[in-house]
């Protein structure tokens, strides 16, 4: 069961909402636009908000529905199981030549199956930062690797803040490019609609 909660979430990770809804709904290959990302974030900047709601939605409902599959299936130990996979089937997806997104609406479904109260701060640090430096990618990363000391704050039980620092390691592995061009003062500001 464990096993299959993992395959299972693999599988529902890699679904590619943002290529999906740009490409049959909009007839656009969000893989050609911007940053070639298939995120919320890229198809709000070259599709608009309606596009990035509807990707955004369906990253973090996967998430939210892997890991209740996998406690279906073998308690929490498959909800926790299921948790890691998920997030590895949006970043390197089945469907698309194992690329994929950042991670970041995936994640936010996991924990709120994880724990609400963890969701609300970390969700509230995003926030908080992204309005502040206009930059999501910033929010983003700084969010992710406020997680597992989220976590540890409100007492969450080990294997849980292995997972935060799983989520955290990814999420800052999967924006180094973002990175680099907050380095070098290019990233695209919050209303940009071009790189994503």
């Amino acid at each position: 069961m464990i096993i299959l909660a993992a395959l299972l979430a693999y599988i529902l990770g890699s679904v590619p909402f943002g290529y999906l809804t740009s490409k049959y709904l909009w007839g656009v290959d969000i893989t050609k636009k911007g940053s070639g990302n298939i995120g919320a974030t890229n198809v709000y900047r070259n599709l608009g908000p309606y596009p990035g709601a509807i990707t955004a939605l369906g990253d973090v409902g996967k998430g939210m529905l892997a890991v209740y599959i996998g406690s279906l299936l073998a308690g929490e130990r498959g909800a926790l199981v299921a948790s890691f996979f998920v997030v590895i089937g949006h970043a390197y997806s089945i469907f698309l030549k194992f690329h994929g997104g950042k991670i970041v609406a995936t994640t936010f479904g996991v924990l709120i199956m994880t724990s609400i109260k963890v969701t609300v701060v970390v969700f509230f640090i995003w926030l908080t930062v992204m309005l502040i430096s206009r930059y999501v990618s910033l929010g983003s990363i700084v969010c992710g690797l406020s997680i597992p000391l989220i976590m540890l704050l409100f007492g969450l039980d080990w294997s849980y803040v292995y997972l935060g620092i799983f989520l955290a390691v990814m999420i800052f592995y999967r924006h180094r490019d973002n990175i680099k061009r907050l380095l070098s003062g290019t990233e695209n500001k919050i209303g940009t609609r071009k790189k994503g």
